[in-house]
């Protein structure tokens, strides 16, 4: 795959799939240095690091949601 094919390939995911590759080249970016420029494998990611990874794409948009929680969603209380 050439680099025209990805960016053809990436411009037409909707913009929040765009949004997730992005990120994901960016955690690759921050794990692999550039002097080296050895691709990196699952058995290099700690496993802090790929749970990290995971729950930023599990919560990905949720920060654009308004949540607002009441008494009456607690199954339990604090006395």
């Amino acid at each position: 795959m050439g680099y025209a094919e990805l960016i053809s390939r990436l411009e037409s995911l909707p913009r929040e799939k765009q949004a997730e590759v992005f990120d994901f080249v960016e955690f690759l970016a921050s794990r692999c240095s550039a002097t080296t420029g050895k691709p990196l494998t699952r058995a290099e990611w700690t496993d802090a690091e790929f749970s990290e990874l995971s729950m930023r794409q599990a919560l990905r948009g949720m920060e654009e949601e308004s949540v607002t929680y009441t008494r009456t969603d607690l199954r339990e209380q604090w006395q």
